[in-house]
């Protein structure tokens, strides 16, 4: 019998620069960008508290140091606020559970992806932990955080012990812009549905392929369940074109040794890293907020 692991670690990648967000996000880290009334990476924080995350790493650099300071406690702005009778306003700003701890780690050298993971080792030790891209944002309209998404993938996990990576389908016209699966069993293709989760052995991923040469039209979404193993492969992983150590290297080797589940994504997202996508995310996050 497989020994059960649960999940309560997170690492959000933060480092990057943002320059599709030029030149909104010149002085502002474009994870700080709102989406209606609250900055983008409120809503990836409260999807991984939903999940049960507990202890989210946040992996940045000097100049993103608002995002850590957003999810602390501002005891002065709050006494002013309640001295003025604003009760409601004042704790709707500390709405991070007292079991949820935030902490950022500094990158350093800007060396890709797996780099930013690997740094967040000292913190998550030997638990498994979940890796959140923060330009993707899951519509928290369209499914059940609770149930959905990460927190399927993390209940997933904890049964089978597999890495486990989000997936979704997309049009044929997109799919060399994505990371596609290559599914164990082709076949296993006809049993996607759109109304729940589902979950599929993988046996590999295909960079940005062309569509002749795509293996599915699974595209790898921005969220991830590792085994903690994943940080012996990061660490041995030899930096690849532009100097960057790849996290897609030390996936590869995990297929290869532990094997590695997708789970399909349900609801919608939104690249929240891109303007035109940003842009349109800001209107709907808006009109469904003025709608409440």
């Amino acid at each position: 019998m497989l020994m059960t692991f649960q999940v309560t670690h997170a690492v959000i990648p933060v480092a990057g620069f943002g320059t599709r967000m030029l030149p909104l996000s010149k002085s502002v880290p474009k994870e700080l960008l709102p989406l209606g009334n609250r900055p983008a990476i409120h809503y990836v924080i409260e999807e991984a508290i939903a999940a049960g995350i507990k202890h989210i790493v946040l992996v940045g650099h000097a100049q993103k140091s608002a995002i850590e300071n957003y999810f602390d406690v501002n005891a002065e702005l709050d006494n002013q606020l309640r001295a003025k009778g604003k009760d409601e306003l004042a704790d709707s700003l500390n709405w991070l559970p007292e079991d949820v701890s935030v902490s950022m780690i500094r990158q350093g050298k800007p060396l890709g992806l797996g780099h930013a993971v690997l740094k967040a080792r000292p913190i998550v030790g030997d638990n498994p932990f979940a890796v959140l891209l923060p330009d993707v944002v899951l519509n928290p309209y369209t499914t059940d955080m609770s149930t959905d998404n990460l927190s399927y993938m993390m209940r997933a996990f904890s049964e089978s012990q597999h890495s486990q990576i989000l997936v979704s389908a997309v049009a044929d016209e997109d799919v060399h812009k994505y990371g596609i699966a290559k599914l164990e069993d082709a076949q296993q293709l006809a049993q996607l549905t759109d109304n729940k989760n589902a979950n599929f052995a993988v046996a590999g991923f295909v960079e940005k392929p062309d569509l002749e040469q795509a293996p599915s039209n699974l595209a790898v979404v921005g969220r991830y369940v590792f085994t903690p193993t994943i940080f012996d492969y990061l660490a041995e992983t030899k930096p690849s074109v532009g100097g960057e150590i790849q996290l897609t290297d030390a996936i590869d080797s995990l297929i290869s040794t532990q094997g590695v589940d997708v789970t399909t994504m349900l609801g919608d997202s939104f690249d929240a890293g891109d303007m035109t996508s940003y842009m349109q995310a800001f209107i709907y996050f808006a009109q469904k907020q003025l709608q409440a």
